[in-house]
C-alpha cells in the first residue's frame, strides 16, 4: 500500500489534494500524516476503510471531506475539530446517526449523507448559519421533528425516506427555498399548509406519497406557493 499511494501523497505536499479513491484501501493510511497541516481536499471514497479513525481530527485545515461508500457506520466524535470543513460527503455509507460534535461544524455550506440508515433527523444542524444544501435521501427517517426550524439550508433533500410526519415548523426555516419530500409516506392532511402559506419555499417536491400531487392544488395557499414558484422561475429564465 505505501508505495502505491506515494506518489498520491507527493502530489498531495505541492497541491494540498489528496485523492486516493477508488485504490483498494483497508485502512486509514498512516503516510497520510506528513499531510497534516497541508491538506485541504480529501477523496477517500469506494474504498474498504469501514472506519474513519480519531486522528482524522489532526487534519484541521480541511475545506472538502469525501468518504463516500466506504462501509463506515460510525463518526468519531473528533470529526467536530475540522471546524474550517466546508463540504463533507458521507453518501452511501451505513451510518444510523451522528456524533454530538458535528454540531461544531459551523462552517459548512454543503453536507450529503444520501444512501445511509439514519432514523431519527439529528439536532446538529442548527449552528451552521452557511448551510446551503442538506441532502438526507435515501435514509430511514420517518419524522421530520420542530427543531428543523433552525436549519438554516437553502435546499433540503428528503427524497425516498418513510417519512410520515412533518412538523410545521419547518416552515420557519427563513432561507429554505428547495424542500424535496418525494417518495415517501405522508398523508395529505401531515403536509402542513404553513408550508404553502407562509413559508419561503418556492420549490416543493412532493410526488410519490400517499396522495396525489393535484389533491394538494386545493389547499389554501396554493396559490400564494405558485406566486413564488413562478417568481423563483422567472429570475432563473
Amino acid at each position: 500500500m505505501g508505495n502505491a499511494i506515494k506518489p498520491h501523497i507527493k502530489n498531495a505536499e505541492k497541491t494540498g489534494v489528496l485523492q486516493i479513491a477508488n485504490t483498494g484501501l483497508h485502512e486509514f493510511p498512516r503516510e497520510m500524516f506528513q499531510l497534516v497541516n497541508v491538506l485541504r481536499t480529501l477523496d477517500l471514497s469506494n474504498n474498504k476503510i469501514c472506519n474513519l479513525p480519531p486522528t482524522i481530527g489532526n487534519f484541521t485545515n480541511l475545506k472538502n471531506l469525501t468518504a463516500s461508500q466506504i462501509k463506515i457506520t460510525s463518526l468519531p466524535e473528533e470529526i467536530g475539530t475540522l471546524k474550517k470543513l466546508e463540504n463533507i460527503n458521507f453518501s452511501m455509507n451505513e451510518l444510523t446517526s451522528l456524533p454530538s460534535s458535528f454540531s461544531q461544524l459551523v462552517n459548512l455550506r454543503t453536507i450529503n449523507l444520501s444512501n445511509n440508515k439514519i432514523g431519527d433527523f439529528p439536532a446538529v444542524f442548527s449552528d451552521m448559519k452557511k448551510l446551503e444544501m442538506l441532502d438526507m435521501s435515501h435514509n430511514k427517517l420517518v419524522e421530520i421533528p420542530d427543531h428543523v426550524k433552525d436549519i438554516s439550508a437553502i435546499e433540503i433533500n428528503l427524497n425516498q425516506n418513510q417519512i410520515s410526519v412533518l412538523s410545521e415548523a419547518i416552515a420557519e426555516c427563513n432561507r429554505l427555498k428547495v424542500l424535496r419530500l418525494e417518495e415517501n409516506c405522508l398523508q395529505l392532511s401531515a403536509v402542513p399548509e404553513k408550508i404553502l402559506t407562509d413559508s419561503q419555499i418556492s420549490l416543493l417536491a412532493i410526488d410519490g406519497n400517499l396522495f396525489e400531487s393535484k389533491d394538494l392544488h386545493a389547499r389554501d395557499g396554493w396559490e400564494k406557493y405558485m406566486d413564488r414558484f413562478t417568481a423563483t422561475k422567472k429570475k432563473l429564465y
